[in-house]
């Protein structure tokens, strides 16, 4: 069965002041940390970036995904969406990461890979509650996310197919921490 990553990471970082996914992390930075633990669970993942985005793209290359530029990026993370599940239409299903989450667990993205591959339309983490991310689709899904539009993600998606989305309780707060401003790293 083959599982895609798909790390969404097309967004300006304007409140970050721009380049957020370049900033420094430990010994690497947002984005390539992000990537890295998506390839660390998947065989298979793809990067969703701006067109031109040339140190972006430099920098996703060197973790060893395929970089796609995403020409409708700038309608919105719906749009990224749908041009990354597009690119990998012969795929049995997606996770779903957000670029500026670099402190999920790989063991995370691993449990919601193998409730995709066990069946669900839907599957995602929750932390003391809270749903958070990744989101992963199955091939089901696979229209839905295709036709995807403008900057509310898969929202739709995952509402529509609510009652059968597949909850995987964890232990990793990571699923809830993103990056939005420099604060943010603290």
């Amino acid at each position: 069965m083959r599982i895609v990553g798909v790390l969404l990471a097309a967004g300006r970082g304007e409140r970050f002041g721009g380049d957020k996914l370049l900033a420094p992390l430990g010994e690497s930075t947002i984005g390539a940390t992000s990537c890295r633990n998506l390839l660390a669970a998947l065989d298979d993942v793809i990067a969703i970036v701006r067109p031109g985005d040339a140190r972006l793209i430099t920098a996703l290359r060197e973790t060893g995904v395929r970089v796609i530029e995403c020409a409708t990026s700038s309608a919105g993370m719906g749009a990224s969406l749908a041009c990354g599940v597009r690119a990998s239409a012969d795929a049995d299903g997606w996770i779903v990461a957000l670029a500026d989450m670099p402190w999920i667990e790989v063991a995370t993205i691993a449990k919601v890979a193998e409730a995709i591959e066990r069946g669900a339309s839907v599957a995602a983490p929750f932390h003391d509650a809270m749903r958070g991310h990744p989101v992963g689709f199955g091939k089901n899904c696979a229209s839905e996310l295709a036709a995807l539009e403008g900057d509310d993600g898969a929202k739709s998606v995952v509402a529509a197919h609510r009652d059968a989305i597949v909850r995987i309780d964890v232990s990793d707060p990571g699923i809830l921490r993103d990056i939005d401003t420099p604060n943010d790293l603290v």
